[in-house]
C-alpha cells in the first residue's frame, strides 16, 4: 500500500520550499582569487605579478591553452589586481574587497567586461567594443579590462576592426584574449599576435589535480579514497575545472563519500583490474577469451572508446616500466604500480612498442572516430595483440646455435652493459671493453657476449660455445682489436687471449677436414631446429650468416 503524496500545505510537503534553491558548483566556489592559488601556471602568474608591482602591465594579452587550466581565472585576477584599492606591494589583489568580489564572481562591472567571442564575433560587435573602449574608466586610478573568451571565433573582419585600437590603445585600457586554438588566430589575423603578449598555459598534472581535489574535499568535510581521486584526475586530462565538475557529479550520487566504485559508475572510468586482466590474457595467448573480455566490458556499462584511451596509457606505462623498473608511475598507487610491474615482465620492450603502435594506429587512422560500433575494432585490436609473435633475444639464439646447456645460459638482465671495472684485472678490462660504445662492431659483439671470461697465468681465457661463436672469435682482425682494447683497459703492454670451446662440437662426418664454417653452421642449425622448431623462423628472419 503506497503512502499518500504530501499536500503542499503539509510541513515539509513541498520539496521546493524545503530544498536549497541554489547550489554553487565546486569549480566556481573554489576558483582561485589570487595569483599564487593558480595551479601549474606559475610562469604566467609570476610574470603578471612582477608586471603589476613594477608598473609594466601590457595593453593586450593572449592567453592560450587547453580548457579549464586557468586562462579566464587569471584574466579575472589580473583585472582584480588592476582595480583593487588594497592591492599588495607584490601585485596580489586582496580578493575580498567589493571590487574584487564583483570581478571574481563575473558580475556586471563598468570597468571589467567579459565577452563571449563565440556569440559576439562579427565586425559590428568589434566596432561597438572599440567605441566603448574609448571611454575613460569610471574612477581615477582604475583600469578598463576587456576579457574576450573563445577569441579564435572572431571573424577576420572583426579582428581588422580591433587592429587599430590594439596598435594605439587608449590609456588605462587592457585587452585579454583567451583561446583554446591559437593557431586559428594565426591563420585568421596573424598581425594581432605581434600586438599582444602571449602566454601558453600548460595542462595541469594529475598529481596537482589530486592534491587540489583532496584539499577541496577536506574543506568540505567529505571522505574520499585516493584511488578515486586519481581516476578523476586521469579522466580530466589536465583540466582542473573539468576535474571539479566531475567531482560534483560523483558527489551527486555518493553523497558524503567519494569512492572508487562511485567514480567508476558515474564517469565510466575503467577499473585498473580490467587492464591487468587483459594483459594476463594477452601474455597467455588466450585468443578466444578476447570476445568474453569485451563482452564483459559492455555488460558492466563501460564505453569502449574510453577503454581504448585507457589501454594506450597502460601500454605506455608497461613499456616505461619494462625499460626502467624504477620509473615513477605518476598517479598510480604503490600496489597498482607493483601489479603493472609484474605484468611488464611478461613482455619484451619490443613487443610493447609494437602493441602500442597498433593501438596508436587505430586512432590515427580515424576508423575509431568514424564508426558508430567500435566493438569489432576493439576486438580485432586485442586479437592482434594476443597473436603477436614474441621477440626472441638474439643472444639466446646464438647460445642455442653454439649448443650451450640451458643451465649455463646467461639471464637476460646480464646482457646489459656491465659496470666499469673496479681493478686493473683482465676480467675487469674485458667487461669495460664490452660496455664501451663503438669499440666493437655490433655484429661481433653479439658473439662476444656469449663468452665467459677468466684470467689464467696472465692470459685472458674466453670460454665460448662450440660452433659459430668460436669461429667468429678466431678471426685475426677481431682478435687483434680485442688484444689492443684489453691492453688499453688493463694498462698492460700486451695481452694474450685463449679461446676455449665448451659444449657439444658440431656433428662431423668422415670428411671433417674439408668441412667449411658454413657447412658446420648449417648442420648445427638443422640439429637445433629439430629440437626447437620455433628457432627456424627466428634464424631465417635474423639471417645470422650476415652477422658473422
Amino acid at each position: 500500500m503506497h503512502s499518500p503524496l504530501p499536500r503542499p500545505g503539509d510541513p515539509g510537503g513541498d520539496p521546493l520550499k524545503t530544498a536549497p534553491l541554489s547550489y554553487l558548483a565546486l569549480a566556481r566556489k573554489y576558483r582561485p582569487r589570487r595569483f599564487g592559488d593558480v595551479s601549474t601556471q606559475e610562469h604566467v602568474s609570476e610574470t603578471l605579478k612582477h608586471a603589476l608591482s613594477g608598473g609594466r602591465v601590457g595593453h593586450a594579452y593572449l592567453f592560450c591553452g587547453p580548457r579549464g587550466v586557468g586562462k579566464t581565472t587569471l584574466a579575472r585576477i589580473l583585472a582584480m589586481a588592476l582595480n583593487c584599492p588594497e592591492r599588495e606591494p607584490d601585485g596580489e589583489p586582496c580578493g575580498s574587497c567589493e571590487n574584487c568580489a564583483r570581478i571574481w564572481g563575473g558580475h556586471t562591472s563598468l570597468d571589467v567586461v567579459e565577452i563571449d567571442a563565440a556569440s559576439n564575433r562579427g565586425v559590428d560587435d568589434a566596432r561597438e567594443l572599440r567605441e566603448r573602449a574609448m571611454y575613460a574608466p569610471s574612477e581615477e586610478g582604475r583600469h578598463k579590462v576587456y576579457i574576450l573568451d573563445e577569441a579564435h571565433m572572431l571573424t577576420r573582419e572583426a579582428w581588422n576592426a580591433l587592429l587599430k585600437i590594439l596598435e594605439e590603445p587608449p590609456p588605462r585600457v587592457i585587452f585579454v584574449f583567451a583561446t583554446t586554438e591559437a593557431q586559428k588566430i594565426q591563420q585568421t589575423a596573424s598581425p594581432i599576435l605581434s600586438r599582444c603578449q602571449r602566454f601558453d598555459f600548460r595542462r595541469i598534472g594529475a598529481g596537482d589535480i589530486v592534491e587540489r581535489l583532496s584539499e577541496v574535499l577536506d574543506r568540505e568535510g567529505i571522505a574520499h579514497h585516493a584511488g578515486a581521486l586519481r581516476a578523476i584526475a586521469r579522466k580530466a586530462n589536465g583540466g582542473m575545472r573539468d576535474a571539479l565538475s566531475m567531482l560534483d557529479q560523483v558527489l551527486a550520487l555518493s553523497g558524503r563519500e567519494v569512492s572508487v566504485d562511485a567514480v567508476v559508475r558515474v564517469l565510466g572510468v575503467v577499473a585498473e583490474e580490467r587492464y591487468l586482466e587483459l594483459f594476463d590474457l594477452v601474455a597467455e595467448r588466450r585468443h578466444g577469451s578476447v570476445f568474453d573480455f569485451v563482452e564483459g566490458l559492455l555488460d558492466e556499462g563501460y564505453e569502449l572508446v574510453e577503454f581504448y584511451h585507457g589501454l594506450a596509457e597502460r601500454l605506455r606505462l608497461l613499456l616505461r616500466i619494462s625499460l626502467d623498473p624504477n620509473a615513477e608511475s605518476g598517479d598510480l598507487g604503490a600496489e597498482t604500480h607493483k601489479a603493472f610491474a609484474q605484468r611488464a615482465v611478461a613482455f619484451a620492450p619490443g613487443d610493447l612498442v609494437r602493441m602500442l603502435a597498433m593501438a596508436s594506429d587505430l586512432e590515427a587512422g580515424g576508423s575509431l572516430r568514424r564508426t558508430g560500433r567500435p566493438r569489432v575494432l576493439i576486438e580485432m585490436l586485442l586479437l592482434r595483440m594476443s597473436y603477436l609473435d614474441r621477440t626472441v633475444e638474439l643472444e639466446e639464439i646464438v647460445r642455442a646455435l653454439g649448443g650451450a646447456p640451458a643451465g649455463d645460459r646467461t639471464p637476460r638482465s646480464a646482457t646489459a652493459a656491465p659496470e666499469p671495472p673496479v681493478s686493473g684485472g683482465l676480467v675487469g678490462a674485458w667487461q669495460a671493453l664490452m660496455s664501451a660504445p663503438g669499440k666493437i662492431p655490433p655484429g661481433e659483439k653479439v658473439f662476444l657476449r656469449t663468452a665467459r671470461a677468466r684470467e689464467q697465468n696472465g692470459d685472458l681465457v674466453l670460454e665460448v660455445p662450440a660452433g659459430p661463436a668460436a669461429q667468429a672469435l678466431r678471426k685475426p682482425a677481431l682478435m687483434e682489436s680485442l688484444k689492443a682494447g684489453l691492453a688499453l683497459y688493463s694498462a698492460r703492454g700486451s695481452v694474450e687471449i685463449q679461446i676455449k670451446e665448451v659444449g657439444d662440437a658440431p656433428a662431423r662426418g668422415n670428411s671433417s677436414s674439408r668441412l667449411t664454417h658454413g657447412a658446420v653452421r648449417e648442420a648445427r642449425v638443422k640439429e637445433l631446429t629439430k629440437r626447437a622448431p620455433f628457432l627456424e623462423r627466428a634464424i631465417t628472419e635474423l639471417d645470422l650468416q650476415l652477422a658473422d
